[in-house]
């Protein structure tokens, strides 16, 4: 690949030089009566400066092919984990301009697309093969309406809902998307093409996302609200979002949502429950100007009686789920007899966590 990029550049030196003997041909007639003796001393001159220059350009050019390649911008694309949840991944994406990005993030839910170079392990994208994406029309009230190729519609029925659901959460984690529309070459339809979800209102993050009734027995008692539990490939966590219906009302649905995640997932979500056995919470959950604050008993530690950390795991469980409710910005978690709670890193946890802009990160 070095020899081949060396070569192109040298043929681009080479081409470069040629343009510059005609252009100064053109503006100079003096060269053509310099002295033999001149000529000799002035072609030594300049080849070394067209040596020196080639190496230049040479330098330069790698400069810039090095400048490109580390040119990317960091998407959140929800691809579908060895399960087949829906999941999001920030993955790094060339850098596009800002009417382009919204394309190019659905370009990488394509299976076989370029998402193939970037894909985690035990991932895969979402849209069938050969997809194409027609056009992108932003309308006032943030409706976005997609137009796919027909080979959009090469899906199995199952994989309905996985589909929408990838498309959505995708393209709103724009501010100016609120939710989307579909057509197929260009004919809008009102029914998802295999299985009919009616997607006539559009389809929004209010629909859910790896949607779990669970065990509640009375659904008029109870609230729809999503949560996030920790998974594991290999020895990668990742959290996946899950929309559950919980006994709550408007009174104790921070309660009712930290309960959730210390019960832990259905064993048939085959994901992890990461909090320990009687785990509770000592008082209200208290708000105040966008941070709620939790306090725990001790059994919330992963070590209570010899450390008081707590687990990285627990933490971000608790931030996502929580921030997913309006108005909670950060979340700020105490133990009951504990001063002070330690990160497993090492570090005082003393200030609110707030959420990542990105969800799934090296970082996060």
């Amino acid at each position: 690949m070095r020899k081949r990029a060396m070569l192109f550049m040298g043929m681009f030196a080479s081409v470069t030089l040629l343009s510059g003997c005609v252009f100064q041909g053109e503006q100079s007639l003096e060269d053509m009566d310099t002295p033999p003796e001149e000529v000799s001393e002035q072609a030594g001159e300049n080849a070394e400066q067209n040596v020196s220059s080639d190496e230049n350009a040479e330098n330069t050019n790698q400069e810039k092919q090095e400048v490109v390649v580390s040119e990317t911008v960091d998407r959140q694309l929800y691809l579908l984990d060895e399960n087949g949840m829906v999941v999001p991944q920030t993955l790094p994406l060339p850098e596009a301009e800002s009417n382009e990005v919204a394309q190019q993030v659905l370009e990488y839910l394509v299976k076989g697309g370029p998402v193939t170079e970037v894909l985690p392990s035990g991932f895969q994208a979402v849209l069938p093969a050969g997809t194409e994406v027609n056009g992108l029309n932003l309308k006032d009230d943030g409706t976005l309406v997609v137009d796919v190729s027909k080979e959009f519609t090469g899906y199995r029925a199952e994989d309905e809902l996985k589909i929408l659901q990838s498309l959505t959460y995708t393209l709103t984690q724009f501010d100016s998307v609120n939710k989307i529309k579909l057509q197929i070459n260009g004919y809008e339809t009102d029914v998802m093409p295999v299985n009919s979800t009616p997607i006539s209102d559009g389809y929004s993050r209010a629909n859910g996302i790896n949607i779990h009734v669970g065990d509640v027995a009375d659904l008029t008692k109870s609230e729809s609200v999503t949560v996030y539990y920790p998974a594991q490939h290999d020895d990668q966590y990742y959290y996946v979002p899950v929309t559950k219906r919980i006994d709550a009302s408007e009174d104790n649905m921070y309660e009712a949502i930290v309960q959730s995640l210390v019960e832990g997932p259905d064993y048939q979500l085959n994901l992890l429950n990461v909090f320990n056995q009687d785990v509770k919470l000592m008082d209200k959950p208290s708000y105040e100007d966008g941070v709620l604050t939790l306090t725990f008993n001790e059994n919330v530690l992963s070590n209570f009686e010899d450390q008081s950390i707590l687990s990285t795991k627990v933490m971000d469980s608790l931030v996502l789920s929580l921030t997913e409710q309006p108005g909670i910005e950060a979340v700020s978690v105490k133990v009951e007899n504990f001063d002070q709670v330690f990160s497993e890193e090492g570090s005082v946890i003393a200030e609110p966590v707030s959420r990542p802009q990105m969800v799934n990160t090296s970082s996060f």
